[in-house]
């Protein structure tokens, strides 16, 4: 599905969308071979814009749109990263859990496996269980998690999904270096790959920000 962290079937308050994915879900069960996987044809509509709008916690003197090269990218993603780690630490320590653990991984792993496929690198797969792009598509969940939780944890912010969308797609390097990676995807042979780099990546509504 090309929705959102947290929007499994679509926009929340959209029951008659929602009831459409639901619907092209359980069709897949009538399928005679499987396994299936299947594009959902459509963007989801557009949610409400928050009333206080968010911002990064940790302030960098250079604005994310104005980043260079790539090595000025990814020390900028790591800066932020690292920024956002005591919001975070925080957080999961308030909450007394974290979605940002699909892989398992520590957030510093995580950074380092999105970074190297940002890097057009071949990492090793610290995921054995599941294939290597199944692997990267759960780091850059891990990786999404990690923001929004770090973000969520300022007192008085904006929580709601349309603002945490609009702030990370916005304002943080690791939306830019999410592009990065859905591009070096877009060069691999597979189907995994192939979704990454078309859908799972980067919402195809975003793809403007990036000037694709």
């Amino acid at each position: 599905m090309p929705f959102e962290l947290g929007r499994p079937v679509g926009a929340p308050g959209n029951p008659s969308f929602q009831k459409r994915v639901l619907r092209m879900a359980l069709d897949l069960l009538e399928r005679a071979e499987g396994p299936v996987l299947e594009d959902f044809p459509d963007d989801e509509p557009e949610g409400t814009a928050p009333e206080v709008p968010l911002a990064c916690p940790v302030s960098f003197a250079t604005s994310v749109d104005a980043l260079g090269g790539q090595s000025e990218l990814l020390s900028a993603f790591r800066a932020e990263a690292t920024g956002l780690r005591d919001w975070y630490e925080g957080a999961v320590q308030l909450r007394g859990r974290t979605t940002a653990d699909s892989t398992g991984l520590a957030p510093d792993a995580v950074i380092d496996f999105v970074a190297a496929f940002a890097k057009g690198e071949e990492p090793p797969n610290p995921v054995p269980s599941v294939p290597l792009g199944m692997a990267l598509k759960m780091a850059t969940e891990d990786l999404k998690a990690y923001y929004n939780e770090s973000v969520t944890a300022q007192p008085g912010r904006a929580t709601d999904v349309v603002g945490l969308e609009e702030w990370f797609w916005t304002e943080t390097a690791a939306a830019r270096v999410l592009n990065e990676v859905r591009k070096h995807c877009l060069t691999r042979e597979g189907a995994l790959f192939e979704q990454l780099g078309h859908t799972w990546l980067v919402p195809r509504r975003q793809l403007p920000r990036f000037g694709e």
